[in-house]
């Protein structure tokens, strides 16, 4: 897979995590999961996408777009026009994520839904 040359933080990736640790590599970051779930819905212009992501910086957004662009799972489309359209969408690889993106969803969906804040329920151990 041409895309496991461009994990570069490990050499190698052995031991039963190593497919864990691959794809986490490739979606770190604070900001990647919300851009890659939010083109689950479909190709989004990058302000779109920034109006969608409350409070995070034109630079950060552009930085997390650009690793995921490189890592092959968003592409970027530039239309020649005056003033310039850009559009982002995912690459079949990033729709291949979907699942686990909506698992990650349920399953924030089902921790925010808590009768306590987790701080308080690690204060009580």
């Amino acid at each position: 897979m041409d895309t496991v040359k461009k994990l570069n933080r490990h050499e190698r990736y052995d031991g039963p995590a190593c497919p864990v640790a691959a794809t986490l590599e490739l979606i770190d970051g604070k900001w990647k999961g919300s851009i890659l779930f939010h083109l689950l819905g479909g190709t989004l212009r990058f302000n779109e996408l920034r109006r969608l992501m409350c409070n995070v910086s034109h630079r950060v957004i552009t930085k997390q777009l650009r690793d995921l662009e490189e890592a092959g799972l968003v592409h970027r489309e530039v239309y020649p026009e005056v003033p310039p359209r850009v559009e982002y969408s995912l690459t079949p690889l990033g729709r291949s994520l979907e699942p686990v993106i909506r698992s990650l969803e349920d399953w924030g969906a089902d921790l925010l839904g808590r009768d306590r804040p987790i701080s308080s329920e690690r204060a009580a151990e």
